[in-house]
């Protein structure tokens, strides 16, 4: 299996799960989530990992092989004391995808790759070291996106964010322009904490999609339909990308107007990359 060959390399949302919650595997599967994280750090108490990872064992064969692909474990952060029985834990299962978080070197991102040849890495971006190695992390041994930590990125550099986030636009432009250097998939926003208020997920989800983001991390199945739809092209975004494709591929890559508009190398790129979001590439 080629790591860089899973469906979740173009996921537009992912939804975490305790992994402390086995009851909720499933129905998170049954969400309409693309990507289902099965998280082991966050979300799960220090005196619960080991008993975290054996849920996971022990509901792995109910999955089908369509589930398997979709299903991504969060491991516990690089050199905490339950990082190594989490690979351990993902080399048994043969796990698609890992989600690394505070991810903050070269090494580590190629260490896991070492330990789980067949799976495809999802870095998460979450301190200043981060931050800082965003170019080799990128650019790490299969590494299929970046992901942003925007929770504890802010508890790192101290900040307090307004509910827009603002204070943290320069980290998220610095991740979609890793992202774009290193030729892989448009990165993953982080979370939104709110779990009722419809209004402040949609324009989280919608500034992800009109930074470049690819996707965004969701915490509760409430937000999952709403992600999905901030991402996904409208009728008319999409009849107007397959145009400019259409006229590309007319004009054999010259120049060519369309509806009075130039259409350039940058149109083009952003059309195909409309159009590759549903598959109608």
């Amino acid at each position: 299996m080629n790591p860089l060959d899973t469906p979740l390399g173009f996921s537009t949302n992912f939804l975490f799960v305790p992994g402390t919650r086995p009851e909720r595997f499933m129905k998170a599967l049954d969400s309409g989530a693309s990507g289902v994280v099965l998280d082991l750090e966050d979300a799960v108490a220090e005196e619960d990992k080991e008993a975290a990872r054996n849920a996971i064992r022990t509901a792995w064969p109910s999955f089908s092989s369509e589930q398997k692909k979709r299903l991504v474990i969060r491991t516990n952060s690089p050199g905490s004391k339950f990082y190594s029985a989490d690979l351990i834990l993902a080399q048994e299962l043969q796990v698609a995808c890992l989600l690394i978080p505070k991810s903050e070197s070269l090494d580590q991102i190629n260490g896991a790759a070492l330990i789980l040849p067949n799976t495809a890495i999802i870095p998460m971006i979450e301190t200043a070291i981060g931050l800082d190695k965003l170019k080799e992390i990128a650019n790490a041994n299969q590494v299929i996106r970046l992901a942003l930590g925007n929770l504890d990125l802010q508890a790192d550099l101290g900040m307090v964010c307004d509910r827009q986030e603002t204070e943290l636009q320069t980290a998220r432009f610095q991740i979609v322009l890793a992202s774009r250097l290193a030729q892989i998939t448009p990165p993953i926003d982080g979370v939104t904490p709110s779990t009722d208020d419809i209004e402040r997920i949609t324009d989280d989800a919608e500034r992800a999609k009109r930074m470049g983001f690819g996707g965004k991390l969701c915490i509760h199945p409430k937000q999952v339909a709403i992600v999905i739809k901030a991402f996904t092209p409208t009728e008319e975004e999409m009849s107007w990308a397959q145009r400019v494709v259409e006229a590309d591929k007319a004009s054999k890559g010259g120049a060519v107007k369309l509806d009075g508009r130039m259409i350039d190398r940058p149109v083009v790129l952003l059309a195909k990359r409309t159009l590759a979001i549903t598959g109608k590439h």
